[in-house]
């Protein structure tokens, strides 16, 4: 890797129906064995249940707000000082904090078994919503791994 030269990152272009570079990227990191067509199937088709279950609010919409209620504000980074490993917490930076909210709605929706993927998906972007689910629980559980590592802030660089 070059030390002065940083490489343009990649034009990504939106999704063939809401034209959002954020449901590009969710479909990117949804897709598995480079099977990109049946990755937005399954996106979409969860779109469509959350407009029937969600009525007074656009899907894209209920979406871009689960994402953004997942990202995380803080986390923990292992730092080594002399012989001790602390974990020191450190504000997430807007990329990764997307790349963090979008890995764990997957995750959390693809633990759950029994049911289409669709369906999962939008049970997990729906309870993302309204601030409830799996991937919440584990925004929470960065954010309290933070707050009890608050004494060993002052070691961030």
């Amino acid at each position: 890797m070059p030390r002065k030269y940083n490489s343009p990152s990649r034009f990504i272009q939106g999704d063939p129906r809401y034209s959002n570079l954020l449901v590009t990227k969710f479909v990117n990191c949804m897709m598995q064995d480079g099977k990109k067509r049946k990755a937005l199937n399954v996106f979409y088709n969860a779109m469509d249940e959350i407009q029937e279950r969600v009525k007074d609010r656009d899907p894209l919409e209920v979406f871009m707000s689960a994402v953004a209620n997942v990202k995380p504000m803080i986390q923990v980074r292992s730092r080594r000082v002399g012989g001790a490993t602390y974990q020191v917490p450190m504000e997430v930076k807007r990329k990764r904090a997307t790349t963090l909210a979008i890995r764990w709605l997957l995750d959390s929706a693809r633990k759950k078994k029994g049911r289409p993927m669709h369906k999962r998906l939008s049970d997990e972007l729906i309870m993302a919503y309204r601030r409830e689910g799996a991937a919440m629980s584990t925004r929470d559980q960065v954010h309290k791994m933070a707050e009890a590592n608050k004494a060993f802030a002052h070691l961030a660089w």
